[in-house]
């Protein structure tokens, strides 16, 4: 994902000096994954996390180490009992990593990820620079495949529409919202970095999704509008595709799609109607949480597909309903 560079944007203007901590290796349980990252600047500011508790404050220790003498280093420590002691760690695992210091001076690097809209393979070399991967180079000490955020797209602007997208967001989706209400869709009422679509609904659904991996909610102010919506992109090309409603709601839509010849079986079957995870949510807050759990989950399960080994195999977008 691109957010955490998107943070070091601002340390690379100030031209702030900084140590990147990223965890290279994982055994047994661990707080966090292989790809984790922060930022350790000598003013004791954390961007990101590698863990968090005694993890991240060993490594923070080392960083600021690395820091004042310029030599990078790597790590592995083993999360037991005895290594957290105090804050009562039992995860049992291991982790190992880099610690790399004057950070910044790879600031074009940072710059092309933290702007990628293609899968990006970057690594650290033996000399611990990090670099763009070239099929001649190597070893690596450390390799990773930055994949670009998703889009989610929002068919309406309302109370559910407002929820949603800050929680999307904060866990990197790119969201465009859709309406043809301009009193709603707007940026007094959604966060920054939203994207608008305003116009009738007719103009508004001949767009279609770009070559971003791109997730669909559909949360209008009607059952005539989200039908309007389903009835354009349940033939769009989606990872997923979810509809505010009742089961009841979607059963007389997905009968009358059938029906009318609109959509097969096979292609409402992939539409999550009712959407969300379910956790007995009833305010709009509760249900976006509900909503974007889903979102979570659907984009690791498509992320998961995407890097397989035989991508012929791989269903075609619009995962089944959960």
């Amino acid at each position: 994902m691109s957010r955490f560079y998107q943070l070091l944007l601002p340390l690379l203007e100030s031209r702030e000096s900084f140590a990147l901590g990223l965890i290279s290796g994982v055994k047994g349980s661990s707080p966090q994954k292989i790809g984790a990252k922060a930022a350790f600047l000598s003013d004791g500011r954390i961007i990101g996390t590698i863990g968090g508790g005694c993890l991240e404050a060993e490594i923070q220790d080392r960083a600021r180490r690395a820091l004042r003498t310029h030599t990078p280093a790597t790590f592995e420590l083993v999360l037991d009992h005895n290594f957290g002691w105090d804050d009562g760690l039992i995860c049992g695992g291991s982790v190992s990593g880099l610690i790399l210091p004057n950070a910044e001076n790879s600031g074009a690097l940072w710059r092309e990820l933290a702007f990628a809209h293609h899968p990006t393979l970057w690594g650290v070399g033996s000399d611990f620079v990090p670099r763009r991967i070239r099929e001649s180079e190597g070893p690596w000490l450390f390799q990773e495949v930055l994949q670009p955020p998703c889009q989610l797209w929002i068919a309406g602007s309302g109370h559910i529409a407002q929820a949603v997208t800050p929680l999307a967001q904060a866990v990197e989706f790119e969201v465009t919202v859709f309406d043809d209400r301009p009193n709603l869709a707007n940026a007094e009422h959604f966060p920054a970095g939203t994207t608008f679509r305003v116009d009738y609904w007719d103009k508004l659904l001949e767009e279609k999704p770009g070559p971003l991996p791109t997730f669909g909610l559909i949360v209008t102010r009607g059952h005539q509008h989200d039908a309007q919506v389903l009835k354009s992109w349940i033939h769009q090309r989606l990872v997923f595709l979810g509809m505010i409603g009742s089961r009841r709601k979607a059963r007389l839509i997905f009968t009358q799609f059938v029906d009318e010849a609109i959509a097969s079986p096979e292609e409402m079957s992939r539409v999550n109607c009712p959407v969300g995870l379910e956790i007995h949510s009833e305010t709009p807050a509760e249900i976006a949480v509900s909503i974007v759990a889903q979102l979570i989950k659907k984009r690791a399960e498509f992320m998961r597909e995407s890097m397989s080994p035989e991508p012929e195999s791989k269903p075609s977008l619009n995962h089944d309903a959960s």
